[in-house]
């Protein structure tokens, strides 16, 4: 799939601040294609691995994701699929989780009016 320059641009700023976290391992992938509604480049999933992520709880480090990521939330990242794991963790990990298919908007809709009938 191409990507357009703004969301390799998006992409490459997330990436940059995301780095303030040392990672061990870190892949942002576009998954706007699998999204229902306008085509923009606003749907991302992060997995990233950090020692910054060692002894702290899940909740604790979407805080910690989406606060260095505060200005991209308030803007062009519509949706943000986080997968954070320490180096223990990721270890143990076989592959990240697979996204699920989009259901919201018109497709969820459209789900719907299937059911109806």
């Amino acid at each position: 799939m191409i990507q357009s320059t703004m969301a390799q641009a998006l992409e490459q700023q997330l990436e940059q601040k995301l780095h303030t976290l040392t990672p061990d391992f870190l892949q942002i992938i576009n998954e706007s294609h699998m999204h229902s509604g306008p085509a923009t480049d606003s749907h991302f999933k992060v997995t990233l691995v950090s020692s910054a992520f060692d002894g702290v709880r899940t909740v604790a480090r979407h805080q910690k994701v989406y606060g260095i990521l505060a200005e991209e939330l308030q803007g062009p990242v519509h949706a943000l699929a986080l997968h954070l794991y320490s180096p223990e963790e990721w270890r143990s990990m076989e592959q990240v989780p697979a996204s699920p298919n989009c259901l919201g908007g018109s497709k969820s809709e459209a789900g719907s009016a299937d059911h109806a009938s």
